[in-house]
């Protein structure tokens, strides 16, 4: 059933990456690329990483990608009118090299990784059964200083991009 789901999940995310670059109006390319990054985010729950599939959707889904669409309405973005091609013979040898690139790729990748096991060891925190848990008590504890320093980054760049939108304070 895992595999299935795994398939599944892996095929939307493939489809909608080539819709991407298939896609002549922009709108539709920036909603293709939102069921890229729900597809990665349904993967990443597969492999028992919630926290990042929670950040997958909230920050590049639900922040970024309504940024990008923003920006594309401001700008009022026409669809990309086809012109004729020149070079119309290098699709004929495009499609074969990237096809070859893929496989040859894909080769060396399975022959380095073949008879290798993969193990991922736990963040060593006694008594955490979560990886969000883990996170978090390393957040709040280990990491404090950097976290603080971080929020306090952000905000001054949020006031920045204040004081620069206004014409008048």
């Amino acid at each position: 059933m895992e595999l299935a789901i795994f398939l599944i999940l892996s095929m939307i995310g493939i489809a909608s990456a080539l819709n991407i670059l298939i896609q002549r109006h922009p709108i539709y390319s920036a909603l293709s690329l939102i069921l890229t990054f729900l597809s990665l985010a349904g993967i990443y729950i597969q492999m028992q990483a919630e926290f990042i599939a929670v950040m997958q959707v909230v920050i590049y889904t639900g922040a970024i990608m309504v940024l990008f669409v923003f920006v594309i309405m401001l700008l009022n973005v026409k669809a990309e009118e086809r012109v004729p091609n020149k070079l119309i013979g290098m699709r004929y040898v495009g499609i074969p090299l990237s096809l070859l690139l893929v496989t040859a790729l894909g080769l060396n990748i399975f022959q380095s990784f073949s008879g290798q096991t993969l193990r991922v060891s736990d963040v060593s925190t006694s008594g955490l059964t979560g990886n969000t848990q883990s996170i978090g008590k390393l957040l709040y504890t280990q990491y404090t200083l950097p976290f603080e320093v971080t929020s306090i980054l952000l905000l001054v760049g949020i006031v920045g991009a204040i004081i620069m939108a206004k014409k008048e304070l």
